[in-house]
C-alpha cells in the first residue's frame, strides 16, 4: 500500500511540473516573457492586463485593484502581512485573469486567446452559447457571455466566461455526488458528440464546476477565501445544494459534417500524455473515440484509483480506457451502461462516505462521525441520495 501511494505522489508531482511547463510555455507564447510571481510589483506577464485595464472598464469589465493605474500595495507602509492582502494575488495562469461585470456585478473569468492558435474555438463556443443548445439541459459546455475583440491586436481576442472552480474542490462528501458528477459528465459529453464536435482535450483540468449554490462568493485566484478577503468563503454539500459540471477550454476541438461520423484527425497532444493510439504512431485516429478514453481516464486515476468504494465502476471504465480506441463504447452505450449502473445501487452505498485511500485513521474518524450526522438529517429529510441540479 506504501508503495502505491509512493507511486502515486510521484506521478502527481510529476503531473504538477508538467502543468507548470505548460503554464511557462503558454506565458511564453501570449506575453513574449516568462512565468514571475512576485507580489509586490506587477511583474512581465501581469503587464498585459495593466496596459488594457481602461480599455475593459470602458466596455464594462473591472479589473482587480493589482490592475489599475498607479496601484500601490495595501501592505506597504503598515504593519499588514502581503498574503493576507487581497492585492498580492497573482493569477497562475497568465493568459486567465477574473474581472467584475459592472452592469450587475457578477464575477467572471477572462480568457485571452489567439484566433490563429486556436481557429475554431470561438465558433464552437458560440455554439453551444446560442439558443437553442444553450438553454438545453444536456448542455454542459462552458457558456460564453461574451467576446471581446482586443484593439491593438486583430489576432487575440477575449472570451468572457463565467467565474468557475475544480470539479474536485472542496471534495466529495457522498458516493451519491460522485454519481450525480459521472452522470453530468457522460450526459455533456454525448451531447457535445451529438452536436457533431470532439472536444480532444476533456481530461480533469478542462472539467471545472459551477459552485454558486453551495459556496459562498470565493476569491478567484484563493479559492478558500471570500471574494472581498474579509475571512474564508463557507460552503455546504453538494447533497444539500446541487453544483453544474462544465466542460472548458475548447482550443483545439473541432466540428464535422452530419454526415461524417467518424472522422479521422491526426493526433493532438493534449493535457493528458496516457492515450494509447498516439504513443507509437502519428495515423490519423477518431477524435470521439479519444474523448472517451480521456473521460474514462479521468475517472479511473481521480476514483478508481484514489477512493475506495466505486469498484462498480470499473468494468465501464475498464472498457473506455481500452487501447484499441474501435472496442471503446460511444457515449450513447456510456450513458446507457450506467443508467443500468445506478439501477443496482442501493440508497445505503449512495449516501456512504467517500473515503479517500490517503485518509490516515484519526482524519477517517472524524469525517465518518461527520457524515453520519449529515446521512441520518437526510434520510430524515428525505433529500435524494442523488443530488441533481
Amino acid at each position: 500500500m506504501l508503495s502505491r501511494r509512493r507511486k502515486r505522489q510521484a506521478e502527481r508531482e510529476a503531473s504538477l511540473a508538467q502543468t507548470q511547463a505548460i503554464i511557462e510555455k503558454r506565458a511564453l507564447q501570449v506575453f513574449g516573457s516568462p512565468l514571475q510571481t512576485t507580489p509586490e510589483t506587477v511583474v512581465k506577464t501581469e503587464l498585459w492586463w495593466c496596459q488594457h485595464y481602461q480599455w475593459l472598464k470602458d466596455i464594462g469589465y473591472l479589473l482587480r485593484s493589482r490592475y489599475a493605474p498607479g496601484w500601490v500595495p495595501s501592505w506597504q507602509g503598515n504593519n499588514k502581512y502581503w498574503a493576507e492582502c487581497e492585492d498580492s494575488q497573482v493569477p497562475t495562469l497568465t493568459h486567465v485573469m477574473d474581472a467584475t461585470r459592472m452592469v450587475d456585478g457578477l464575477a467572471v473569468t477572462l480568457k485571452l486567446m489567439r484566433k490563429s492558435r486556436h481557429p475554431y474555438e470561438i465558433e464552437i463556443g458560440r455554439l453551444f452559447s446560442t439558443e437553442p443548445l444553450a438553454s438545453d439541459p444536456a448542455n454542459h459546455c462552458v457558456p460564453i457571455h461574451d467576446v471581446l475583440d482586443v484593439p491593438d491586436n486583430d489576432d487575440q481576442a477575449i472570451l468572457v466566461m463565467p467565474l468557475l472552480r475544480p470539479f474536485n474542490d472542496p471534495r466529495f462528501d457522498t458516493c451519491g455526488e460522485v454519481l450525480d458528477f459521472f452522470r453530468q459528465l457522460f450526459v455533456g459529453l454525448r451531447f457535445i458528440h451529438q452536436q457533431h464536435v470532439a472536444h480532444r482535450d476533456c481530461m480533469d483540468l478542462n472539467i471545472m464546476m459551477d459552485a454558486t449554490q453551495f459556496i459562498d462568493p470565493f476569491h478567484p485566484q484563493k479559492r478558500n477565501m471570500r471574494r472581498d478577503f474579509k475571512g474564508r468563503a463557507r460552503y455546504v454539500t453538494r447533497t444539500q445544494r446541487p453544483p453544474r459540471y462544465i466542460f472548458i477550454d475548447f482550443g483545439i476541438s473541432r466540428r464535422y459534417e452530419a454526415d461524417n461520423v467518424a472522422p479521422l484527425e491526426e493526433p493532438i497532444w493534449g493535457g493528458d500524455k496516457t492515450v494509447p493510439e498516439f504513443q507509437k504512431s502519428h495515423e490519423p485516429r477518431n477524435p470521439f473515440q479519444t474523448d472517451v478514453y480521456y473521460l474514462g481516464n479521468m475517472i479511473r486515476n481521480e476514483f478508481l484509483l484514489t477512493k475506495n468504494g466505486f469498484e462498480f465502476m470499473e468494468t465501464l471504465v475498464k472498457d473506455m480506457v481500452q487501447d484499441d480506441p474501435a472496442k471503446r463504447p460511444t457515449m450513447d452505450e456510456v450513458v446507457g451502461r450506467f443508467d443500468h449502473i445506478l439501477q443496482n445501487i442501493s440508497s445505503w452505498k449512495l449516501r456512504s462516505r467517500v473515503i479517500d485511500q490517503e485518509d490516515g485513521n484519526i482524519t477517517g474518524l472524524y469525517r465518518g462521525v461527520t457524515h453520519w450526522t449529515r446521512r441520518i438529517s437526510y434520510i430524515v429529510r428525505r433529500v435524494s441520495a442523488i443530488p441533481t441540479p
